[in-house]
């Protein structure tokens, strides 16, 4: 552990009495020493200039595709971890699509037992069914005591809407949360991208927008049925964004978030085949993007996430038709957001969306600012420019298409666990 000080760096921690001010901090023994307008540090102790840098609490990713268990060929913990804290998180919610699959406590205890010292924290979600097949319930309660923070089947969405209403009422008796990504199969069979002009330029089936709107107001009405929580991942059309907004209308106990690529491309983006575009969900129309960037400035959608999938190069460049959708993305969410999206979002809602609403949902303790509580922090410039560049990459995989872009904003360090990395 490495004593810092942070120099001259404006605090984003909206609702505190530090927000908005530009302090040092004084960071000893894993936790914060000092704030103050100015602290005399010793000469030995490591000092940060964050002239022109915020600082917040450390940022949450939530649906992370990890290799560890079965598939460390993409990613490991370590990995996931590197590219995770390279990109501001320093805790990160993973998705169950592990072989085996996160589906009892045994799993969920061997994530955490990986990973309980890292810098970045690793939180699992349990699958609702076994091993992911959508049949059976797995023991939900059992993982949930031993640290599932939510259930999802993560990469497969649920089918059978008995199983669906059925994992509701299980997770009712602990206030649990269910994660569903809303997409109907059955009218998306042997689909590539977005169903609309582009794929009927390109010659190739499509993802319509009711596969997703159709699953979604079935576990709208699930819900209400239920009154259970339900968090609704990768929403990517303007007709999911206006059922999550009356359902939050009604009252229901209903959550939403979208990935950062979904923000910035659209599926004409894909008319040059780019595989490392092909991702679900898919990249939509002009006007589903808008929708969404509406619904994250009026709260319809709480947060943003990487959507992080890392796959091998084998899967991924080869002919459009026969490569898997993911694209990796820790590491380019807030270069992303700022470079393109910074006069629609202010530093402060950023933080919103990437540290304080995440936990919220998944009832996380928010990390406090303030003397004498644990460091857990981010530390970024809005202002910085800079090429992702292979060399910048510390996923195993490279699956992006953003090689070669040149970004203006940087995460500089984050402090978590006992541990500091700058970069």
């Amino acid at each position: 552990m490495i004593d810092l000080l942070i120099q001259k760096a404006t605090i984003i921690d909206p609702g505190t009495s530090h927000d908005g001010k530009v302090r040092d901090i004084l960071i000893k023994k894993g936790k914060i020493a000092e704030i103050k307008s100015r602290i005399k540090a010793p000469v030995k102790i490591k000092k940060l200039d964050a002239t022109g840098a915020y600082v917040s609490p450390g940022w949450i990713d939530v649906g992370v595709q990890t290799g560890d268990p079965g598939f460390e060929h993409r990613e490991t913990l370590t990995t996931v971890s590197r590219a995770a804290a390279a990109g501001g998180f320093t805790a990160i919610v993973c998705q169950p699509n592990t072989l085996p699959v996160i589906h009892s406590k045994s799993e969920v205890l061997y994530l955490q037992n990986r990973a309980n010292t890292n810098l970045v924290a690793v939180f699992p979600i349990g699958a609702i069914s076994y091993e992911c097949k959508g049949e059976d319930l797995t023991e939900m309660y059992d993982m949930y005591h031993s640290g599932a923070l939510a259930f999802s089947d993560g990469k497969y969405p649920i089918q059978d809407a008995g199983l669906m209403l059925r994992s509701l009422q299980y997770v009712k008796a602990f206030n649990g949360l269910i994660i569903n990504h809303p997409q109907e199969d059955s009218i998306s069979k042997n689909a590539q991208l977005h169903e609309g002009v582009v794929s009927t330029t390109l010659g190739m089936p499509g993802f319509p927008g009711i596969a997703e709107e159709l699953m979604l107001q079935r576990d709208i009405d699930l819900l209400a049925y239920t009154d259970s929580r339900l968090h609704v991942t990768n929403i990517s059309t303007a007709g999911g964004v206006a059922l999550l907004r009356a359902a939050k209308d009604r009252g229901l106990k209903i959550t939403g978030s979208t990935p950062i690529l979904n923000l910035i491309f659209e599926d004409k983006d894909l008319e040059s085949f780019d595989s490392n575009l092909k991702v679900l969900p898919p990249l939509r129309e002009k006007s589903d993007r808008k929708a969404l960037l509406k619904g994250l400035k009026d709260g319809t959608l709480d947060y943003i996430t990487s959507n992080h999938i890392p796959l091998e190069e084998e899967v991924k460049m080869v002919e459009f038709p026969y490569a898997k959708f993911g694209a990796i993305g820790l590491e380019t969410v807030y270069p992303l957001l700022n470079t393109y999206l910074s006069k629609k979002f202010s530093v402060s809602q950023i933080v919103q969306m990437l540290a304080i609403n995440p936990r919220k949902i998944l009832q996380i303790p928010r990390p406090p600012i303030k003397k004498d509580s644990t460091a857990n922090l981010t530390i970024f410039h809005p202002a910085l420019e800079w090429t992702y560049s292979k060399e910048n990459i510390k996923s195993k995989s490279r699956n992006t298409s953003l090689l070669g872009k040149t970004f203006t904003g940087k995460v500089l360090g984050v402090v978590n666990n006992n541990k500091i990395e700058l970069f």
